[in-house]
C-alpha cells in the first residue's frame, strides 16, 4: 500500500491531480442535486421532464463535449513532451470549434418539439421537457467554451483553477437556481424554465472567470496562449482526427442511457419520476468519480507524451483502485440510507399513497444502482486512461457496440415485449457496465493502448 502511495503514478499522484476535479465535479453535482430537489419540490411534472429533457440535452452536448475536452489530451502529450510553446496553439484550435459547435447545436431549438413528441410521454410533461431543453440549448455555447478552456489547466495536471472556477459559479447557480424556479427575492416565478436560464447564466460566469485567469500575459509568455491564436489547419485536422472519435464515444454512452430513460418512461408516470429520482441520487456519487477518470485520462496522456508507458499503466490502476473504493463507500448509503434520500424529492401536495410507491420502487432500484456503481468505478477510470494515451477509437467501438447489444436493444423488448416491469431494464444495466469492465480490462491489460503518442509529428512553423 505504501509503495503504492508514492512516486509517479501512486495514489499521492492521482489525487494530487484528482482531488481538484473531484471537488470540481462535486460543485456540478450539488447544482444538478439542488436543481432536480427545487424541481422535485415545485411539482411532480416537473421533476418527471427534468432528466429527460436534461439527458436528451446532454446527449447532443455530448458529442461536442466529447470533442472539446479532448483538447487536454493535446495539452497533456505537448507538456510531458516538453513542447509548451504548443500549448496556446491547442487550445486556440479547441476555441475555433466551439465557435462552430456552438451554432450547429443551437439549431436543435428547431426540432425540440419533435424529439420529445418521440417519447410518448404525457402531453404536460412534454410541453415542460421542450421548455427546459430549449433554456439549456441557450447555454450551450457557454457550456462548451469552458470545457475548452479548463483543459488548458487540467492537461497540464494543474486542477485547483478548475475547481475554484467551478465552485464560484455553483455558488452563483444554486441560489438563482432556486429564486427563478420559486420566484424568490424580486425574480419571476419561472418553474422549470428558471431552472434552464440559471444553468445558462451560471455557463456564461465560468466562461468570464477563466477568460480573467488564462489569457495572462505570464501564460503568454511560456505557453504562447494569446500569441498562437491562428488558425492551424494541420493542428486543426488532428485535433479532430482524435477528438472525432471521442465525441462520437461520449455521445453513444449517453445515447445508450437516453434511450434507456425514454423507454423506462413508457412504463408509467410513477416509474419515470422515480427513475429521476434514483438517476439524481446515483449522479451524487458517478459525477466526482469523473474527476479520476479526468485524472487517469491527463496523467495517461502526460506519460505517454514523455514516451514513458509504464508509469502511464501505473496512473490508471491507481485511479481505478481509488475510484472502487469510494463507489463502495458511496454504496452503502444507497443500500441503508434509501429513504432519506428519496424524502427530498417529495413533491409538495403529492398525495402520500403516490409517494410511498416512489419511494418503495426506488429503494429497491438504489440496491441495484449500488451494484452498477461498484462495476462501473474502475470502467470510468480505465477508459479515461485509454482516453489520454491516444486509445479513442478503441473506446469508440467497445461503446457503440455494447450499447446497442447489451444496453438498449435488450431493454426496449423487455418493456415492449416481455413486460418485465421497471427492474428487468435496470438488472440489464448491471449486465451492460459488466460487460464493459470486462473488455476494458482486458485492452488495459495489452500493451497496445500505450501506442498512441499524439504529437510525434515535429510542430509546423507559423510565421
Amino acid at each position: 500500500m505504501l509503495a503504492r502511495w508514492h512516486g509517479p503514478g501512486g495514489y499521492k499522484d492521482v489525487l494530487r491531480v484528482g482531488l481538484p476535479l473531484i471537488f470540481s465535479m462535486i460543485s456540478h453535482t450539488v447544482m444538478q442535486f439542488t436543481d432536480r430537489v427545487f424541481l422535485g419540490n415545485y411539482s411532480m411534472d416537473a421533476i418527471a421532464a427534468s432528466l429527460p429533457a436534461g439527458v436528451a440535452y446532454f446527449l447532443f452536448f455530448s458529442f461536442f463535449m466529447g470533442i472539446a475536452e479532448y483538447v487536454s489530451v493535446f495539452v497533456a502529450q505537448y507538456t510531458g513532451a516538453k513542447l509548451d510553446d504548443r500549448v496556446g496553439a491547442a487550445l486556440w484550435q479547441g476555441i475555433y470549434f466551439a465557435l462552430v459547435a456552438s451554432l450547429l447545436i443551437s439549431c436543435l431549438y428547431f426540432f425540440s418539439e419533435e424529439i420529445f413528441a418521440f417519447a410518448g410521454h404525457p402531453a404536460k410533461v412534454q410541453q415542460l421537457e421542450v421548455t427546459y431543453f430549449n433554456y439549456l440549448l441557450a447555454g450551450s455555447s457557454f457550456a462548451i467554451t469552458s470545457v475548452v478552456l479548463s483543459s488548458f489547466y487540467s492537461g497540464r495536471g494543474m486542477t485547483w483553477p478548475v475547481a475554484a472556477v467551478n465552485f464560484i459559479g455553483a455558488a452563483l447557480n444554486i441560489p438563482l437556481d432556486y429564486a427563478l424556479i420559486n420566484g424568490k427575492w424580486g425574480l419571476p416565478e419561472m418553474g422549470i424554465a428558471g431552472a434552464g436560464l440559471a444553468t445558462a447564466i451560471g455557463s456564461a460566469f465560468i466562461v468570464l472567470l477563466f477568460v480573467m485567469i488564462l489569457f495572462t500575459r505570464k501564460n503568454d509568455e511560456r505557453f504562447c496562449v494569446r500569441s498562437a491564436w491562428r488558425f492551424e489547419g494541420y493542428l486543426f485536422k488532428k485535433f479532430l482526427s482524435y477528438g472525432l472519435p471521442g465525441g462520437v464515444h461520449f455521445f453513444l454512452d449517453i445515447f445508450g442511457f437516453t434511450l434507456f430513460v425514454f423507454i423506462v418512461g413508457r412504463i408509467g408516470r410513477i416509474e419515470l419520476a422515480t427513475t429521476n429520482i434514483v438517476f439524481s441520487i446515483e449522479l451524487l456519487a458517478f459525477l466526482p468519480l469523473m474527476g479520476l477518470s479526468i485524472a487517469a485520462s491527463v496523467l495517461a496522456g502526460q506519460a505517454i507524451g514523455a514516451d514513458n508507458p509504464a508509469q502511464a499503466k501505473r496512473s490508471v490502476m491507481s485511479a481505478a483502485q481509488i475510484s472502487l473504493f469510494c463507489m463502495l463507500v458511496a454504496s452503502l448509503g444507497f443500500i441503508f440510507l434509501p429513504e432519506p434520500m428519496i424524502s427530498l424529492f417529495r413533491t409538495n401536495g403529492l398525495p402520500a399513497e403516490e409517494f410511498e410507491k416512489i419511494v418503495e420502487m426506488g429503494s429497491a432500484l438504489l440496491k441495484l444502482v449500488a451494484i452498477y456503481s461498484v462495476i462501473n468505478a474502475p470502467v470510468l477510470a480505465l477508459t479515461g486512461g485509454l482516453k489520454g494515451a491516444g486509445d479513442i477509437r478503441f473506446v469508440m467501438t467497445m461503446i457503440t457496440i455494447c450499447s446497442l447489444t447489451f444496453l438498449v436493444l435488450p431493454t426496449y423488448i423487455m418493456v415492449e415485449y416481455m413486460g418485465t416491469g421497471i427492474f428487468g431494464p435496470w438488472i440489464n444495466v448491471i449486465i451492460y457496465v459488466s460487460v464493459l469492465l470486462l473488455i476494458s480490462s482486458l485492452r488495459f491489460t495489452s500493451d497496445r493502448w500505450t501506442r498512441h503518442r499524439i504529437v510525434d509529428e515535429p510542430p509546423p512553423v507559423v510565421k
